[in-house]
């Protein structure tokens, strides 16, 4: 089976997307693939062929993910909040040769800088056709073809792709439905952005595959969210805590009860939170654990009372085996924290150009997932801590070394660290350590503004330390958890110079 056969045999009145009061059928949905699949190879797009898609979430954003595969491309989502240098990183080392997108981006001055010795053709959506009756070229693809390829930080600063196949989407598809029991009288609420494997599996694929309704809204805002809720009859939602939490906060257990589940992934789960959600509403979040690599999803808590453990990231999707590995690679029995490795169908072809990190990545036949975790004698998974220093903020992952290194290309910063502080509503907020040069003055404001002209919002941090030192070992390398554990005292009694 090919990804785009999955909108495929429903019935063609059904409505399969809503967004902003318009309604969309499967009938003129999958013409509609059609059409612009059409005008995609028309546009000189063959098989495997990088194609861009960037956009906040819209049924055009969902027509143009098929139709890319469904002309025999490989679709490139990108996060619509990366600002040009970042966009044109993906760009080039891709070498797209055309970009989808709502609104054409300025890309020409970031693309010089990288150094890009090809043409890349932006169309926004409103080019692409109006009609249905047109039909693509027939392309010879096989399940096992790549045919998207998500880009995540990678721990030096560049972002890598995890190229996924027709097959890693289906089976993560079909093993999510299995854990969820989506049906197609399911109406799903898309709050996540679709450019993300989360929100793409479990708030687009598993509602097109079942031939259930999705509601899209194109950005999260909570009064919307709550007034969609109501308008169309929700029946299943997929968010981060921090959307769980502004349910706690704001809504009444009438507002929610037509909602059959709540699925938290993106960021762990805090304990007062699922309980405090179990006491109001009667009914616990269901944690789920996942990652790019991996499609995303791997495990999930059951939907019943009695089987959603708090605390636990839930049991391995079907088909997909868990094992709690140490150093060697060697199981460790229950109990015994080690390395969370995954196999099974979902787990990625490999990066893209990244043969030796696909290597260390994927070695011995296991997708190594640098997360430190345990199992229970039930099979439950429970995850400890982090390999990497990745800091998960609102469901974004952020990584330090990418923040620091912009950081210390400031004129008056010395040194730098950043590191993740708990917080309630996020999850994780990212605090920076920063140390002035000698006899310089530098502000929280200066270094917002700064950070803001070189990467994208979400990975600018909260908070800022000022410092007359950072805490190292003997060889030189900064103490990130003596900083966590100073920062808790750090960020109360905190001094600015020139705040």
């Amino acid at each position: 089976m090919l990804f785009y056969e999955i909108a495929q045999g429903h019935p063609e009145d059904k409505t399969a997307f809503v967004f902003k009061g318009e309604k969309m059928d499967y009938g003129r949905f999958c013409g509609l693939v059609d059409a612009w699949a059409a005008f995609i190879q028309a546009k000189g797009i063959k098989k495997g062929d990088k194609v861009g898609l960037i956009s906040k979430n819209s049924i055009n954003f969902v027509l143009a993910y098929f139709s890319v595969i469904r002309a025999g491309g490989v679709v490139v989502p990108i996060n619509f909040q990366l600002i040009a240098p970042e966009v044109a990183f993906i760009v080039k080392d891709t070498e797209m040769k055309l970009i989808l997108c709502a609104k054409k981006l300025d890309l020409d001055a970031a693309l010089k800088d990288e150094g890009c010795g090809f043409a890349t053709e932006q169309v926004t959506f409103d080019e692409m056709p109006k009609e249905i009756g047109t039909v693509p070229d027939d392309v010879p693809m096989e399940e096992n073809d790549n045919c998207t390829i998500i880009y995540t930080s990678g721990t030096t600063g560049k972002p890598k792709g995890a190229m996924l196949s027709h097959r890693n989407l289906i089976e993560n598809t079909k093993g999510v439905i299995n854990a969820f029991q989506n049906t197609k009288d399911d109406v799903d609420l898309c709050v996540l952005p679709m450019y993300h494997c989360f929100g793409w599996i479990c708030s687009v694929c598993i509602n097109v595959f079942v031939g259930a309704t999705t509601v899209v809204q194109e950005t999260y805002a909570f009064n919307e969210t709550m007034s969609l809720i109501k308008e169309y009859g929700v029946t299943t939602f997929s968010g981060v805590p921090t959307m769980q939490q502004l349910f706690l906060k704001n809504a009444s257990p009438e507002e929610l009860k037509g909602i059959r589940y709540f699925i938290a992934g993106g960021a762990a789960l805090p304990r007062i939170l699922c309980e405090s959600f179990e006491k109001k509403f009667g009914r616990k979040i269901q944690e789920g654990y996942g990652l790019s690599e991996a499609s995303p999803v791997v495990s999930v808590n059951p939907g019943d009372q009695e089987h959603n453990k708090i605390g636990s990231i839930g049991l391995p999707l079907v088909d997909v085996t868990v094992e709690i590995q140490d150093k060697d690679g060697q199981k460790l029995p229950c109990g015994e924290v080690g390395e969370l490795c995954v196999k099974g169908p979902n787990v990625m072809l490999g990066y893209w150009k990244r043969p030796e990190e696909t290597r260390r990545t994927m070695r011995g036949g296991w997708l190594h997932t640098e997360d430190l975790a345990y199992m229970d004698g039930e099979g439950y998974i429970f995850l400890v801590d982090r390999l990497k220093d990745m800091i998960i903020s609102s469901g974004e992952n952020v990584y330090p070394r990418e923040v620091e290194e912009v950081l210390m290309r400031h004129p008056i910063v010395a040194e730098a660290a950043v590191i993740g502080i708990p917080d309630k509503l996020r999850g994780q907020a990212i605090c920076a350590y920063i140390v002035p040069k000698d006899g310089e003055d530098l502000t929280k404001k200066d270094l917002r503004k700064y950070l803001l002209s070189q990467m994208a919002p979400y990975k600018v941090p909260k908070e800022f330390i000022f410092a007359d030192s950072l805490p190292r070992n003997n060889t030189g390398k900064i103490l990130k958890t003596a900083l966590r554990e100073r920062s808790l005292v750090d960020l109360v009694n905190r001094r600015r110079p020139g705040m």
